[in-house]
């Protein structure tokens, strides 16, 4: 139990990726980790993308403070596109970044890196669907399943969550 103690927030809304917001937090979870699902509203039930599984929020992310955290994980799906929508939201992914927390993004999750502005300067990945997005953005695209780059870390697709999983667990370990 690597992450025995460590406290990570987990970012869900409406159209979250089944298997990049589930994977991770059991993996979390597995590895001793507490997990705060954060998301616009506490409490609320949402959909994933494919209408297949539903999440429930445990608070508002405008209720949290980065401090709190030893490092948060945004999935991806289509739940970026809403949540960078969101001060609250964009300010807490930037305040956990800049206190030296690790951040995770995975697939579509850098669009709310981008609105948050950590990603400039920094390597990336994801869906091919943000490459444009990063590279206007200022990070530099790298087509790898996964890695650590400073206190971010980066996935590529669904079929990388497990390469993705094993850099947030060396990370925040």
């Amino acid at each position: 139990m690597r992450l025995e103690g460590k406290r990570i927030a987990i970012l869900l809304e409406e159209g979250f990726e089944d298997l990049e917001f589930w994977v991770p937090l059991m993996r979390m979870q597995e590895e001793g980790a507490r997990v705060t699902v954060v998301g616009i509203t506490a409490g609320k039930t949402v959909k994933s993308k494919t209408g297949a599984l539903t999440a429930m929020t445990d608070v508002a992310a405008a209720d949290v403070q980065a401090s709190a955290f030893d490092g948060l994980i945004v999935p991806g799906g289509w739940a970026p596109d809403k949540l960078r929508r969101y001060p609250a939201v964009t300010t807490l992914v930037r305040q956990v970044y800049e206190q030296g927390k690790i951040v995770g993004m995975i697939c579509h999750a850098g669009l709310v890196g981008i609105s948050a502005g950590i990603v400039r300067g920094h390597r990336s990945t994801g869906s091919l669907g943000i490459k444009d997005d990063l590279l206007n953005a200022g990070a530099t695209w790298v087509d790898e399943a996964a890695f650590r780059d400073g206190n971010l870390v980066w996935g590529r697709v669904v079929p990388d969550i497990p390469y993705f999983c094993r850099e947030l667990v060396a990370a925040l370990a």
